[in-house]
């Protein structure tokens, strides 16, 4: 991998600002401009003006780039927005528009200190992929080995900079307006999110702790990653020319079931055991490789960022899992308390199990009438004020497990899985990390119970050999009788 820390960006922040507000103002202006009469006309009218806003929003992104594309990626993979916005800006993905490979050869030869040519012996000018901030070339080392190399956009890293203020800004002068919109929490969390994403080095140390996570697991398969000696920051991920990369889809020759039940045990198992979690699992980033006679293997890419979860929170988590698995009302709100939600908790279950918290449906079951009802009469009572106020009081490990679990769910959605098979590999997994919990708490106790006893006979032995030793060479020693 390379930064592009030294090309100047060629776009100041008020240009950048100025695009947005006008994409935003044209946005807005049709779909108020369009959707004023009523009658048969207006759903083609309403999808129309999805279309259009949807395609001003990809010019933006691919114009400003960075943080306009993760953004993009992320409304890409949601379920819940109009599907004009999903098809039109899924090619986000993978598909950004590239940097010139030029400027791609300067950032590299910035980094090297040397000719393109004296540290490859191939090096394809076309990407194979170009997403948010860096795209991938293939090469070929001079010991013949043929490598990904992943290179960050020029001057990305100062266009970031300036994209957050310019949220911040945008964040503090919607806040003026609507008081009950608050995202000042959520900008500091993605503020510190994309600072590690920018961080190559922490990439591939991220990358090399998850392959140890999952050395055992012959279904998922982390990049190799190459350092070079005398050059920490580059870093190159093996690819292997015998296999061909696809991305998550229904027409390839695999059980999609198994394959999501492999991805979604893969993120399971991060939250709830290793808590150490993808933040970042967008289409792009997973990829199936199939191995014939219906296996395959599942690629996990772009490690750039992950969230270290709080211990506590970890077991916390797992707690509130197995709870929400068997409706323990009295748990749920016990734990709401501790995560600090309060009485916001009674909505747990219906944001991660799709039922309420007097549910009386199996987990995974289709909701009944009578519920949906109670469902809409729940949620009209909340204003913008409970969301923000929600949102606020979750701790910062929470918004990284609901925007990750967003977008698998997302996935799983897309790819036609049955909605148990998330609900199945949760639940086994909060089960494992809890009682692995347990029994290394309980393990410790039982070798610190051990060793107190061993203190004791070694205190008690060492004075039996002290009281001897005084009788011998003193000889005054005597045993009271």
């Amino acid at each position: 991998m390379a930064t592009g820390k030294r090309v100047r960006p060629t776009r100041c922040g008020i240009e950048r600002l100025d695009a947005e507000s006008v994409i935003g103002a044209l946005a807005s202006w049709s779909w108020t401009t369009n959707t004023r009469c009523g009658g048969w006309f207006l759903g083609r009218q309403i999808t129309g003006v999805h279309l259009r806003s949807a395609k001003k929003l990809l010019r933006l992104c691919k114009v400003n780039r960075g943080f306009y594309v993760k953004a993009g990626q992320f409304v890409s993979s949601l379920r819940q927005v109009p599907k004009e916005y999903i098809s039109t800006l899924s090619c986000l993905q993978d598909q950004a528009t590239p940097c010139k490979y030029q400027d791609i050869k300067i950032v590299i030869e910035q980094n090297f200190g040397k000719d393109l040519h004296d540290i490859f012996l191939e090096f394809d000018e076309h990407p194979i992929a170009a997403a948010s901030i860096a795209q991938v070339h293939r090469g070929r080392l001079n010991n013949n080995q043929e490598v990904a190399v992943k290179v960050q956009y020029p001057g990305l890293e100062r266009r970031m900079k300036l994209d957050i203020m310019t949220m911040s800004l945008l964040s503090k002068y919607v806040s003026l307006i609507f008081p009950d919109y608050r995202f000042e929490k959520i900008l500091l969390e993605f503020e510190r999110t994309m600072s590690m994403e920018l961080d190559f080095t922490q990439e591939a140390k991220n990358s090399e702790r998850t392959a140890r996570c999952f050395r055992k697991n012959d279904v998922v398969k982390i990049p190799h990653v190459f350092w070079v000696d005398d050059l920490d920051f580059l870093r190159k991920a093996d690819i292997s020319p015998t296999k061909v990369f696809l991305r998550l889809t229904p027409k390839m020759d695999v059980s999609i079931v198994q394959v999501a039940k492999a991805l979604i045990e893969l993120f399971g198992e991060m939250i709830f055991i290793h808590g150490f979690v993808h933040g970042d699992p967008h289409p792009g980033n997973i990829l199936v490789s199939p191995r014939g006679q219906g296996r395959f293997s599942l690629v996990l890419l772009d490690h750039g960022i992950y969230k270290e979860l709080d211990p506590k929170f970890r077991l916390d988590y797992c707690k509130l899992w197995k709870a929400l698995i068997s409706l323990d009302v009295p748990k749920i709100l016990e734990l709401g308390e501790q995560f600090g939600v309060g009485k916001y908790a009674k909505y747990f279950p219906l944001i991660f199990t799709g039922r309420t918290i007097y549910s009386k449906s199996a987990l995974g079951t289709q909701v009944s009438g009578e519920e949906k009802t109670r469902i809409k009469q729940d949620l009209s009572s909340l204003g913008m004020d409970d969301i923000s106020s929600f949102m606020e009081s979750l701790p910062p490990d929470f918004l990284v497990i609901l925007r990750t679990d967003g977008l698998l769910r997302s996935i799983l959605g897309n790819l036609g899985a049955p909605r148990h098979v998330r609900l199945l590999a949760y639940a086994k997994c909060a089960i494992y990390g809890h009682e692995e919990q347990s029994r290394l708490e309980s393990e410790l106790a039982r070798l610190l119970v051990q060793f107190i006893d061993y203190k004791h006979k070694i205190k008690d032995k060492l004075s039996w050999m002290l009281l001897k030793i005084s009788r011998d060479v003193l000889g005054w020693y005597k045993p009271l009788m």
